[in-house]
């Protein structure tokens, strides 16, 4: 790409900021790289006026040419991140007393999809842990509730005997915020639920009167990050090669609800979610299950 020409003193301006990126973050060469682009398209972009002149006006009129040039709403965002590091660096210096971005929004970014796991995958994964060993029955069970009632990682580890419900087929659960929702299991979960408890509890617990549900092998309260290491553990035996996240199982059971065709507003109270917007970043994953069984099985697909 050939670059025009831009002040000598932009030009300082940029490499004085690009050094200091290297010194204060150890910033890869690519990093660098994609700074110095950024700046430098600003700098071309404001011609004869100086960095250190630039207002709110011109700033967002260049944000609105890279926008109309095609650029993506994530690659505007960069942009103006890297922008904003440029001018906080003027005002930490003493060169400028005012930023110029204050009052300048990113663009808002799309969520991304979740990824999720097929209907097959999940069963693969939920039959791996070895049911020979407490910490396996254990394990089971786990993946069981998680899959069946669509818990956040953190929840399913923070659960207490006293928020099972075995008669009622229920758990209740302290969410985000501090929100208390009543969440129904299922039949297969409850099984492995109860199994769990008559057969390896007490075993894990190792004699301590503790209410923990799922207790680690030091008999106190699991990790996150425990669990985490469980189920990639699992995948690997299982053989699933897709990319995992601890709440992939969560949003499996969205996804899988929504395909048997859940309502919207139930998946909402079911996962927790304060705001429908939130749940509906399943329905793009469900449309797309839907348009792959319309074409393999539709006589014009």
């Amino acid at each position: 790409m050939e670059w025009l020409i831009i002040l000598e003193e932009n030009q300082y301006l940029i490499e004085r900021y690009i050094e200091t990126i290297w010194l204060e973050r150890g910033a890869s060469q690519h990093t660098l790289d994609a700074y110095r682009r950024d700046m430098t398209r600003f700098a071309e972009f404001l011609k004869d006026v100086s960095l250190l002149e630039v207002d709110v006006v011109l700033v967002e009129a260049y944000l609105r040419q890279r926008n109309e040039q095609g650029l993506s709403a994530r690659s505007v965002a960069r942009s103006l991140s890297c922008l904003r590091g440029f001018y906080r660096l003027q005002l930490r210096d003493g060169n400028l007393t005012e930023d110029p971005l204050a009052t300048t929004e990113a663009p808002k970014l799309a969520k991304p999809i979740p990824a999720t796991l097929s209907e097959r995958d999940v069963v693969k994964l939920l039959q791996a842990p070895e049911l020979g060993e407490a910490i396996g029955l254990r394990d089971r069970a786990m993946l069981e509730l998680l899959y069946a009632s669509g818990l956040r990682v953190s929840e399913l580890v923070g659960l207490q005997m006293s928020m099972v419900n075995f008669s009622m087929g229920a758990i209740k659960v302290m969410g985000k915020g501090s929100k208390e929702r009543l969440l129904p299991v299922g039949d297969e979960a409850l099984h492995w639920l109860r199994r769990y408890c008559a057969e390896s509890r007490g075993e894990l617990l190792k004699g301590k009167a503790a209410e923990v549900l799922f207790p680690s092998l030091r008999g106190v309260q699991m990790t996150r990050q425990t669990f985490w290491h469980r189920i990639k553990h699992y995948a690997q035996l299982a053989g699933i090669s897709s990319a995992l996240s601890p709440h992939t199982l969560r949003h499996a059971f969205a996804t899988h609800l929504l395909n048997h065709g859940a309502d919207l507003r139930v998946l909402q109270m079911l996962l927790g979610h304060s705001d429908l917007s939130t749940t509906q970043i399943y329905t793009h994953v469900a449309k797309a299950r839907m348009q792959q069984l319309h074409q393999q099985h539709h006589p014009r697909g």
